[in-house]
């Protein structure tokens, strides 16, 4: 079967934000991101610019390893695409890469979100509505309210996603990373008994 996988990453960090947005949408793991391989290695999303400072958001390119996603607990979903989904998918992304500097988090946008207001601004967005924007031409990714309403439970609701990891973000790669690479790996005749040995 062709295609290609996209992953979403969900993750709860445990700030004072995200249990606020916890107690509002009544739900965990309330930031999404999307990656495009399993290791997580470029993974994309609207958050915080500035670890420490929740108002200083817009697009980011976020690293799982860092001191603020490392303890976060997270859930990670793969999601099967067509290469031209998989590949417009991320053209769409880097144009909004292209463009970083330009966007900004949408704050005023989740409470549209709690207050089932809709609000459209131009070149701001939260994670849930980047996704469903970046998504929208995908077939499969059909969700029943506009992208500014949004979120990421809505999203980990859809068909299709297979959970692949729930956990703490730090043990995701000892978990699953290295035994799917070790799974995939051809090792040579001669070193198989001794690689079993170890």
């Amino acid at each position: 079967m062709g295609g290609r996988t996209l992953y979403f990453l969900f993750t709860d960090t445990g700030t004072y934000l995200s249990r606020a947005i916890n107690y509002c949408t009544k739900e965990g793991l309330n930031h999404v991101s999307i990656a495009f391989d399993e290791e997580l290695l470029e993974v994309y999303s609207f958050g915080r610019k500035n670890p420490r400072n929740p108002f200083t958001g817009g697009f980011v390119r976020e690293n799982i390893h860092s001191d603020f996603l490392k303890n976060a607990s997270c859930a990670i979903y793969a999601y099967h695409l067509s290469d031209a989904e998989f590949e417009k998918v991320q053209t769409n992304i880097k144009e909004i890469e292209l463009q970083a500097g330009n966007y900004k988090y949408n704050f005023l946008g989740l409470f549209g979100v709690i207050l089932q207001i809709e609000i459209n601004r131009d070149h701001a967005m939260f994670c849930s509505q980047f996704v469903a924007t970046v998504l929208r031409e995908v077939e499969g990714f059909k969700l029943s309210k506009p992208e500014c309403f949004t979120t990421p439970a809505d999203i980990r609701g859809l068909s299709g996603l297979q959970l692949v990891y729930q956990g703490k973000l730090a043990e995701y790669k000892t978990r699953v990373v290295e035994p799917s690479l070790i799974r995939n790996t051809v090792l040579p005749r001669q070193s198989l008994h001794s690689y079993y040995q170890r």
